[in-house]
């Protein structure tokens, strides 16, 4: 059975393609098939940017709009993928694809192609926390029970909490436990040191292997580069639905 994920937030910058190109390089390395990676964001082809990854381009917008025959030519893609698919999208076409999904019953096609569909969405601090929160829960309120969610809380704009209660401890979450098969906390770093360090590997568009294989790099880079792959890669192995 092959998993099929779509990285959904409706808020811009919060950190879907960084938690598509984790989740790329994770199911990579751990064994079988390495996932079919699919960037569909209209705007910022992030997740392309990453080479190792082998990351396909697909312009699903025609303006404003979904167009059907791309949308066609995406559900192909992941039919003929041999392992799990990753489907990164933009904040511009959260919308649309999502209603998409939903009215040509797409969770339950993938669930009688033998597939599971697990929506994944990032919650962050800081100013966006309130939108990305609607985000998630637009999300768990459309999509039929067929469907898995995965919530990366990314703590870079401030700490996850709202009138002193953390993510786990909102209505939002205590109310849609049910459809929630894991949590990842993308870890605090501090900026001058780890967080410089995972940063500048974004901006190069690196997996964590190419970054610390480079020479380049100063010895204690590598190493702390090693610690957070160790961290992002403990939990996605304790989140069983992946």
């Amino acid at each position: 059975m092959a998993k099929i994920h779509f990285v959904l937030q409706g808020k811009g910058g919060v950190g879907k393609s960084m938690s598509a190109a984790i989740l790329a390089q994770y199911i990579g390395e751990r064994g079988g098939e390495p996932s079919t990676n699919i960037d569909t964001d209209p705007v910022n082809s992030t997740f392309q940017g990453y080479k190792a990854l082998n990351v396909k381009r697909l312009q699903i917008m025609e303006a404003d709009e979904i167009n059907p025959r791309s949308f066609d030519t995406l559900i192909e893609m992941i039919a003929a993928a041999k392992g799990d698919v990753i489907v990164d999208n933009g904040a511009s076409s959260f919308v649309p694809l999502s209603h998409f999904l939903i009215s040509n019953q797409v969770p339950a096609l993938l669930v009688e192609m033998g597939h599971e569909l697990v929506i994944h969405t990032v919650v962050t601090g800081g100013q966006a926390l309130l939108d990305t929160i609607s985000g998630f829960n637009q999300l768990v309120s459309q999509f039929p029970a067929e469907a898995l969610f995965v919530v990366w809380l990314n703590p870079f704009w401030g700490p996850i909490e709202h009138e002193g209660k953390g993510f786990e401890q909102m209505k939002a979450y205590t109310t849609n436990k049910g459809r929630v098969s894991a949590i990842i906390q993308i870890p605090a770093l501090k900026k001058e040191t780890y967080g410089r360090d995972l940063g500048d590997m974004l901006q190069e568009r690196l997996t964590f292997d190419q970054a610390i294989a480079q020479e380049s790099l100063t010895i204690m880079t590598r190493q702390r580069l090693k610690i957070i792959k160790g961290q992002f890669y403990g939990q996605l192995e304790n989140a069983t639905v992946l």
